[in-house]
C-alpha cells in the first residue's frame, strides 16, 4: 500500500473513533493548496533543461505550514500530497505551533553540478516566493536537499522580502541554524524509546538493538543508544549488513564510515545477509531508511518485541496488523520521528526572536517536548482503548479538528 493510501486510512479510521462528522472529515483531508511550478535553468554547457516543481500546503489551522523540500526523480503529487498531510498530524503530536506541507523537484541531484542544484533552487523559489512565508510556509530540508540548499532559499527569499532567517529551517549554523539540529531526529528517536520502555519498567542499557539504515538519524540513533549502555548487535546501509552478538562499537563503525564510504570490510563485527536483518533476534528494531520495509512477507518472521519507526512508514498495514496480532508493540513514526520537526520549530522561534540557545537547552526542550507527548498519546489509548498509531493520530487529528472548528470553518 503507498503512503498516500496508508495515511487515508489511520486518518479515517482515528476520524470514526473520534466521531468526527462527515463534513469536517473531509475538510480537513482536502489540502489547503497544490503548486506546480516549471523550472527552467541553464546547464554549465548551455543547454536549457524544465523540471517540474511541487508544494502542497495542506493545512494552516493550527499555524503556519512546515515541512521538507525533496530533490528525488521519483517525487509525483501523490507522494508529496501524503507527506504534506502526515506533517499536518506530526506537529500536532508533538503540539508545535504548526500545520503541514510539503516539496519538491523532480530531479536526480548526483546528476547536477552544484552550480546546477544552485540555480534550480532559486529559480524555484523565485516561482514560489510569494505563496511561502514566516507565517505562511516554512520549508525544510529533506531527501537530496541539505542545509545548502536551505541557504539558497534563504538568500533568493530575502532578495523579495528582506533579510528572513526564519523563512526555512534546518540551515547552516552560520545563517541562523540550532545547535542540535543534526542530531535532532534521532536524539528524538532515543527520547521517544526511552519514554516507551519506561512505560514497560525497561531502560535502554538492559536490552538488544538493530538498526536498519545506518545514515544520519540511524548513526545518531546508534550513537546515543551505544552512550546509554544500550547492545546494538546489527546495523546495513545501502553498501551492506553487519552483525556482532557482543555488541558493535558504535564510535569505531562511525569512524569507519567516515574513513570508507560505508559498513564493509569492519573489523569490530561479521558480514551477513542484510536481507535477514528486519528478522533478526533482538529486543528493540529501528527502522531508519525505507518506507514500506515491513510487509506482509516478513512480518510474520519478525522477532523483536519493540518497532520504533524512526524511518517515514516503514510498516505496511497489513504488517501492522500481523505484528499487533503478534503482540509486538510499535511506537509510530507519526511520533518517534517527529525530534527533527521539534528542532525545527526551535530553530523559528530562535530566528524570530533573533536569539539563539545553547545545545544543552535545545536537547532539554526536546526531551521534554517528545516525553510529553508520549503521556499525551498513551492518554488518548487509554481513552480510546486503542494501540500507540491510533493513539498517535487520534491525538494529532483531534488537535487539527478542534483548531479548525474554533477558527469556524463553515464560515
Amino acid at each position: 500500500m503507498n503512503a498516500l493510501a496508508a495515511t487515508n486510512r489511520n486518518f479515517r479510521h482515528a476520524a470514526r473513533i473520534l466521531g468526527l462528522d462527515s463534513k469536517l472529515e473531509k475538510s480537513l483531508l482536502i489540502p489547503f493548496r497544490e503548486i506546480k511550478v516549471e523550472c527552467t535553468v541553464p546547464k554549465d554547457d548551455g543547454t536549457l533543461v524544465s523540471y517540474v516543481g511541487f508544494r502542497v500546503q495542506h493545512d494552516n489551522a493550527r499555524g503556519p505550514m512546515k515541512g521538507g523540500i525533496r530533490y528525488h526523480p521519483e517525487v509525483d503529487p501523490d507522494e508529496v500530497n501524503a507527506l504534506a498531510q502526515l506533517m499536518t498530524w506530526k506537529t500536532a503530536v508533538a503540539d508545535i505551533p504548526y500545520g503541514g506541507a510539503k516539496g519538491g523537484i523532480g530531479c536526480t541531484p548526483r546528476e547536477l553540478s552544484m552550480s546546477e542544484l544552485e540555480r534550480l533552487t532559486r529559480v524555484f523559489t523565485q516561482k514560489i516566493h510569494d505563496l511561502i512565508g514566516v507565517h505562511t510556509d516554512v520549508p525544510a530540508p529533506d531527501m537530496g536537499t541539505n542545509a545548502q540548499t536551505m541557504a539558497w532559499i534563504l538568500d533568493e527569499y530575502s532578495k523579495f522580502h528582506g533579510y528572513s532567517p526564519a523563512i526555512v529551517t534546518g540551515k547552516p549554523i552560520d545563517l541562523g541554524g540550532s545547535l542540535g539540529r543534526e542530531a535532532a531526529t534521532g536524539r528524538g528517536v532515543v527520547f521517544a524509546t526511552e519514554a516507551l520502555l519506561a512505560d514497560y519498567g525497561k531502560s535502554i542499557k538492559d536490552l538488544t538493538f538493530v538498526i536498519q539504515g545506518f545514515g544520519n538519524v540511524g548513526s545518531w540513533a546508534a550513537r546515543l543508544i551505544h552512550e546509554r549502555g544500550g547492545k546494538i548487535i546489527a546495523v546495513n546501509d545501502i553498501t551492506g549488513a553487519i552483525e556482532n552478538p557482543n555488541g558493535i562499537d558504535i564510535p569505531a563503525l562511525i569512524k569507519h564510515k567516515e574513513e570508507t564510504g560505508g559498513l564493509n570490510n569492519f573489523q569490530g563485527a561479521d558480514a551477513m545477509d542484510p536481507n535477514e536483518l528486519l528478522v533478526h533476534e533482538c529486543d528493540v528494531l529501528i527502522p531508519c531508511a525505507l518506507g514500506g520495509v515491513l510487509n506482509r512477507e516478513n512480518a510474520s518472521s519478525v522477532k523483536a518485541k519493540f518497532i520504533i519507526e524512526a524511518a517515514n512508514h516503514p510498516t505496511d498495514p497489513e504488517a501492522d496488523e500481523i505484528l499487533s496480532k503478534k503482540g509486538v508493540i510499535i511506537l509510530p513514526d507519526i511520533y518517534a520521528n517527529s525530534g527533527g520537526v521539534t528542532v525545527s520549530y526551535f530553530e523559528w522561534v530562535q530566528n524570530i526572536q533573533g536569539f539563539m540557545w545553547d545545545e544543552e537547552k535545545v536537547n532539554n526542550e526536546l526531551q521534554r517536548y517528545m516525553t510529553r507527548a508520549f503521556h499525551n498519546i498513551k492518554a488518548m489509548c487509554h481513552s480510546h482503548n486503542c494501540n500507540l498509531r491510533m493513539g498517535a493520530f487520534t491525538l494529532g487529528v483531534n488537535r487539527v479538528a478542534r483548531a479548525t472548528l474554533l477558527r469556524g470553518w463553515e464560515a
